[in-house]
């Protein structure tokens, strides 16, 4: 190892030494020649660093630079958005990408993707079309809207309502469903934005309809309710249902917009789940537009999706902001395939994945997490391995306070002392593997709800990386 602390001078090798090496040539080979010499020159750089440092540790040799080079090129090439496994218990994760898509979703995807397609073009007449044309009658039919549009996501979907209808103009609603989302998104914002006044009615806990009656008035827009999909207020409340709203603005001529965010086509009843309101009952109510998300309960892309009133709908697309918060290609085509999926109730649970897992009957994930608590005893000498009931939930603001019995593998440092730190290291070491483990940390021990691991090509994968690994030694 060479000495550095004499202070003597230590030649590192050229770029050109370096690029003429064998390695190299394969490494130009798979990754380009520009990101090989940037990577070397970024190398050498952090070679002087230590150099000056006097680090006694360091060798500029060839291959010790060249492996380093190697690790560079690796890191800068793999992508940063991964798969991983969610075993978080949510089954509807908002930071692990919500829905997960069915195959015939993906396939659609894949089709329009890997060339031309007729996203705006009209084939019947050879003319200019409109990507609203893909989605709109399978809406239509599903929901019972007279029109539908789709935007990026549900809070696109509000702001492009508020503005095309409430503009300057003054929008009551409730105090209780002034709501705020995930990233800290908030209700009142969105109105701000969109060039709306928003109008407070009611209290936190009870709203009236003569609140809202005393609220309309020349300059209201419109009139907006919102479902409290991710928070509840319980005891002393008080609101005003949907019909006797609608009946209303009727009166009053002013449009009704209800925001029911979750999103869900089909009664989840009827699946032995908690009832989620759904757009066909909200306009039949008497809703004049409805807007919902599409990677929540409906279990397809992130979207935002508008559905009522023709003459609205109309009013909507005329907006400049629509084509700034339009769907791509890709959307539309995953969109369309979960949208056939919904006509066929029957056959929903078995094709839908995040169906599949908010209805996966509790023995079957207990014998799923037996399986993966066999699997990773050996490997975690330290921690004491236990199948334990637990409670799943729908996620992305869905049912809150709503638990689902789940079954998960808990995971318990064998020692008390140090056992918070034990488990963050533990935590830390999932989230490392090459598909990564997002479990949580309650309890005293770290818990991997099996409700999504559904596929047994999944479970077997997980068992494939862990089975093996020697967790324990992590410290």
């Amino acid at each position: 190892m060479p000495d550095h602390s004499s202070g003597a001078r230590i030649a590192l090798p050229s770029v050109d030494l370096i690029l003429r090496q064998d390695e190299s040539v394969v490494l130009i080979h798979r990754y380009g020649r520009a990101p090989v010499v940037a990577a070397i020159r970024d190398e050498l750089a952090a070679c002087r660093r230590a150099l000056r440092r006097r680090d006694a540790a360091f060798e500029p040799e060839v291959p010790q630079v060249l492996e380093q080079v190697r690790v560079r090129l690796a890191e800068r090439a793999a992508p940063s958005l991964r798969r991983v496994f969610n075993l978080t218990g949510t089954v509807l994760h908002t930071n692990l990408g919500r829905a997960v898509l069915p195959r015939e979703a993906i396939d659609a995807v894949i089709a329009v993707a890997g060339g031309p397609s007729n996203l705006e073009y009209d084939l019947d007449t050879g003319k200019r079309g409109d990507r609203d044309a893909h989605l709109e009658a399978a809406l239509c039919r599903l929901t019972g809207a007279e029109a539908a549009t789709v935007v990026n996501n549900n809070a696109a979907a509000v702001l492009l309502v508020l503005n095309s209808l409430a503009d300057r103009k003054e929008v009551p609603t409730s105090r209780g469903e002034l709501i705020e989302i995930g990233g800290s998104f908030r209700l009142p914002d969105i109105m701000s934005r969109a060039g709306c006044r928003l109008r407070e009615v009611g209290t936190t806990n009870r709203t009236h309809l003569a609140d809202y009656a005393g609220a309309i008035g020349p300059r209201t827009g419109l009139v907006m309710k919102v479902h409290t999909s991710n928070y509840v207020i319980a005891g002393f409340t008080a609101s005003v249902p949907e019909a006797d709203l609608a009946k209303l603005c009727k009166e009053r001529g002013v449009p009704f917009v209800v925001d029911l965010g979750s999103g869900a086509l089909v009664d989840l009843r009827a699946y032995g789940l908690p009832h989620e309101p759904t757009p066909a009952e909200t306009l039949a109510s008497g809703a004049d537009l409805v807007t919902f998300s599409g990677d929540k309960l409906l279990g397809g892309p992130q979207a935002g999706v508008i559905v009522g009133r023709a003459d609205l709908v109309a009013r909507i697309r005329r907006n400049p902001l629509k084509r700034a918060l339009r769907v791509d290609k890709m959307t539309v085509a995953a969109l369309a395939a979960v949208l056939g999926l919904a006509a066929d109730p029957e056959r929903l649970r078995e094709r839908l994945p995040a169906l599949r897992a908010l209805t996966r009957p509790l023995d079957e994930i207990r014998r799923t997490a037996a399986r993966i608590a066999v699997a990773l005893a050996p490997a975690l000498k330290d921690f004491a391995v236990d199948v334990v009931d637990c409670a799943s939930e729908i996620g992305s603001g869905a049912q809150p306070g709503r638990d689902i019995a789940s079954a998960a593998v808990a995971i318990k440092p064998r020692a008390t002392k140090g056992r918070g730190s034990a488990l963050q290291r533990l935590s830390d070491g999932f989230r490392a593997l090459p598909v990564p483990v997002i479990g949580r940390i309650q309890d005293d021990a770290y818990l991997l709800d099996c409700r999504c691991l559904v596929d047994e090509k999944d479970v077997e994968s997980f068992i494939a990386q862990v089975g093996n690994l020697d967790l324990s030694s992590q410290r």
